[in-house]
C-alpha cells in the first residue's frame, strides 16, 4: 500500500500524524520524490504541527534497520553529535570534541553529513581538516577498530535522496531528519551525547531514544538554544538509561569554569571551523573560551561512558587529551588512514 506525501501533508495541516506502520512507506515516498515544492509543503506543514517522539522513533527505527553497519570491537564507545538548526551556532564543536574524547581513551564512532541547516556540517569541516569524510563503510570500520575514531558519512550508510537534501537546505528551519540522523548511527553506539536546537525537542528526542534503546546517553540543549552544552548559562540535560529519562541542568561552573569572556566565534564557515579546531588541538588556544567549550562537550562524552566518575574529572581528562597531544594525534591518524 502506497503512502502519498500529499495526503500526509493534509493530515499534518489538520494536526494529525501517520501510523507507525506507515513510516517505512512514507520514508520511501520522500526518498523517491522529485517534487521539490511538494516536499517543501510537507515539511512546512510538519513543522507547523510539531514533530512527535513517535514519528522520530518510527523513522529512526527504519533507518537503523536498513543501514550499512559498522561493527566495533569495543563494548564501550560513543557518538557526540548535534542536530544542527541552532540559531546560536559557533563552530563545529562536536567534531572537535570527538577528537578530544578519543584522545582521552574513549573510542568514538561519529555519524554525520554535510550541512543542511547550518554553515558547516561535520563532513564539511573534516574535509577542511584533511580527513576524507565519505569513505566506504569498511574503511570507517577499520578506522574505528584500529585507531579508536571513525566518521560515518550518512549517504554511505543510508539510502538518501539528493532532492530531499536540496529541499531541506532551502527551508531555513530544521526538519525531522535533524532529529532522526543522530539517532540512526550505523555502529549502534551504546552511548551518545546529542545536542538539539530547541529546548522543547529535548524531552521529545529522549522519549524516542528510550524506545530505540541506549545504554546511557545525554540529550542536551544549551543556553540560547545552542545544540551543544553551553559555556553561558544552564544546559538542559535529559539522561536516557534503562528505558527511562531523567532531567537536570549542568553549567560550565560544574567543571570549574568560573570566567567566561563571551568571545566565541559565531556561525563559522567550514574553513574557519577547521582553523579553530587545529589551533585548539595544537595547544594554540590554551584557556580560551573555544577550548573550554570543546573540552566541556568532550567531558560529557567521556563521562556518559563511565570512563570518569564525574563531569569534573572528565573535563580534566579532556584538557589532558589536548595538552598531551593525544587529541591531535587522533586527527593525524584518521587523516592518514582515510587519505590513502
Amino acid at each position: 500500500m502506497a503512502v502519498s506525501p500529499a495526503e500526509i501533508t493534509e493530515r499534518f495541516r489538520a494536526g494529525a500524524s501517520f501510523a507507525d506502520s506507515e513510516a517505512e512507506l512514507l520514508l520511501d515516498a520522500l526518498i523517491v520524490s522529485e517534487d521539490e515544492k511538494g516536499l517543501a509543503d510537507l515539511f512546512v506543514a510538519w513543522n507547523g504541527k510539531g514533530i512527535t517522539a513517535d514519528e522520530i522513533y518510527a523513522f529512526a527505527k527504519v533507518l537503523r534497520e536498513r543501514s550499512i553497519k559498522v561493527h566495533s570491537r569495543y563494548k564501550t564507545f560513543v557518538d557526540i553529535v548535534g542536530t544542527g538548526g541552532s540559531s546560536s551556532k559557533t563552530f563545529n564543536v562536536s567534531t572537535a570534541a570527538a577528537f578530544v574524547a578519543a584522545g582521552a581513551g574513549v573510542p568514538v564512532a561519529k555519524h554525520g553529513n554535510r550541512a543542511a541547516t547550518s554553515s558547516s556540517g561535520s563532513s564539511d569541516v573534516l574535509a577542511e581538516l584533511d580527513v576524507k569524510p565519505d569513505v566506504e563503510p569498511v574503511v570507517a570500520e577499520t578506522c574505528l577498530n584500529e585507531i579508536g575514531i571513525c566518521f560515518m558519512y550518512a549517504p554511505k550508510h543510508h539510502r538518501l535522496s539528493p532532492t530531499l537534501a536540496r529541499v531541506r537546505r532551502g527551508l531555513g528551519f530544521p526538519t525531522i531528519f535533524n532529529c532522526v540522523g543522530p539517532l540512526s548511527n550505523p555502529a549502534d553506539v551504546p552511548y551518545q551525547v546529542v545536542g538539539v536546537w530547541n529546548s522543547k525537542i529535548v524531552p521529545v528526542m529522549s522519549q524516542a531514544l528510550s524506545r530505540l534503546g541506549t545504554t546511557k546517553s545525554w540529550i542536551v540543549n544549551g543556553y540560547d538554544n545552542l545544540d551543544e552544552i553551553s559555556m553561558n548559562g544552564k544546559t538542559i540535560v535529559y539522561e536516557v538509561s534503562g528505558g527511562k529519562a531523567t532531567s537536570f541542568n549542568v553549567s560550565s561552573s560544574d567543571v570549574g569554569i568560573d570566567n567566561y569572556s563571551n568571545d566565541l566565534p559565531r556561525n563559522s564557515s567550514s574553513q574557519e571551523s577547521a582553523r579553530i579546531i587545529r589551533q585548539i588541538l595544537n595547544n594554540e588556544m590554551k584557556g580560551s573560551d573555544a577550548e573550554k567549550l570543546v573540552a566541556l562537550n568532550a567531558a560529557a562524552a567521556i563521562y556518559v561512558t563511565g570512563k570518569e566518575s564525574n563531569l569534573m574529572s572528565a573535563f580534566e581528562a579532556a584538557i589532558e587529551s589536548i595538552r598531551s597531544g593525544n587529541a591531535a594525534n587522533k586527527l593525524a591518524a584518521i587523516s592518514e588512514m582515510t587519505m590513502k
